[in-house]
């Protein structure tokens, strides 16, 4: 059986290590409202539209482990969102000009050329949490195989 998506908002409920740290990141760097949050325990943020929750946790639960997908080591887990090229492009240009940023994979086009091209990118949050983000020229391309 196929589930087919109707584009609703999807939730995460994620670990970080310092809410503050969490709260500058998401907010001041990816852009993200705060919705509500329960100071000292957690924080909503919408990521474009996705109700990422921040909960406070003593130590990080990254494991540490990559798997390979078009020749890059990516790590696993992480977690992001499929924007738009224009989208993309303004948050690549946005985390470029941040000293701060934690990459780990930096912008490029993978599977140029191919079915399912798309730019990536992959940048830690302060907890050490991987987000990747990646911008399509079509929203159809997304399962091409």
């Amino acid at each position: 059986m196929t589930v087919q998506a109707t584009a609703r908002p999807f939730h995460l409920a994620f670990p970080v290590t310092d809410l503050e740290a969490a709260r500058a990141f998401y907010r001041d760097v990816l852009g993200c409202a705060i919705g509500r949050e329960d100071p000292g325990n957690w924080i909503d943020f919408d990521l474009y539209g996705h109700q990422m929750s921040a909960h406070l946790r003593p130590a990080s639960l990254t494991s540490g482990e990559t798997g390979t997908v078009g020749g890059d080591a990516v790590p696993i887990p992480h977690f992001g969102v499929v924007l738009t090229m224009d989208q993309w492009t303004d948050l690549a240009d946005r985390l470029k000009a941040d000293p701060e940023t934690r990459w780990v994979l930096k912008p490029k086009v993978r599977f140029e050329g191919e079915p399912g091209e798309q730019a990536t990118l992959f940048v830690l949050d302060p907890s050490g949490n991987p987000l990747e983000f990646k911008g399509f020229a079509s929203d159809a391309a997304l399962f091409q195989a």
